[in-house]
C-alpha cells in the first residue's frame, strides 16, 4: 500500500497535499481499494466555501457510494474534470492523476489536526 510520506491524512481517508495556501485533495490508495473499482466521480462543489468535514462530493464503485469529506476549510478552486471520463484514474493514480479537488485554504491551523504518514499507516494497519 503506498502512503506518501510528503502528505497529510484524514480519519475518513483522504490525502492532503499543501503547498502555500492551496491544497489538492483526493482519496488514498487505501480507500480506493477498499472501494474497489470506481466508476462515477460526483464532485459538483466548485467556487463553494466548504467548513472541514463538510461533504465536498461522493465517489461511486462497483460495491458502494461514499461521501467525500474536506480535511479543511476553504474553497473549491478547481476539481478535476478528468474524472467525469475517467474515474478509474482514482483507481490507477490516487495521489497523481487521480487527485479530486483543489482548495484555497482559510484556516491553515487545521493542518494541525490531520495526520502524518506514519499516523495514517497505524490507523489502516498498514
Amino acid at each position: 500500500m503506498n502512503i506518501p510520506a510528503d502528505l497529510k491524512y484524514t480519519k475518513d481517508h483522504e490525502w492532503i497535499k499543501v503547498d502555500g495556501s492551496t491544497a489538492t485533495i483526493g482519496v488514498t490508495d487505501y480507500a480506493q481499494s477498499e472501494l474497489g473499482d470506481v466508476v462515477y466521480v460526483e464532485i459538483e462543489t466548485e467556487g463553494e466555501d466548504l467548513a472541514k468535514e463538510e461533504v465536498f462530493g461522493t465517489v461511486e464503485a462497483v460495491k458502494t457510494v461514499s461521501d467525500l469529506f474536506m480535511p479543511v476549510s476553504g474553497t473549491v478552486t478547481s476539481i478535476n474534470e478528468r474524472l467525469s471520463d475517467e474515474p478509474d484514474l482514482v483507481n490507477k493514480d490516487p495521489y497523481g492523476e487521480g487527485w479530486m479537488i483543489k482548495v484555497n485554504m482559510s484556516d491553515l491551523s487545521e493542518l494541525e489536526a490531520l495526520m502524518s504518514a506514519d499516523e495514517y499507516k497505524s490507523e489502516v494497519g498498514a
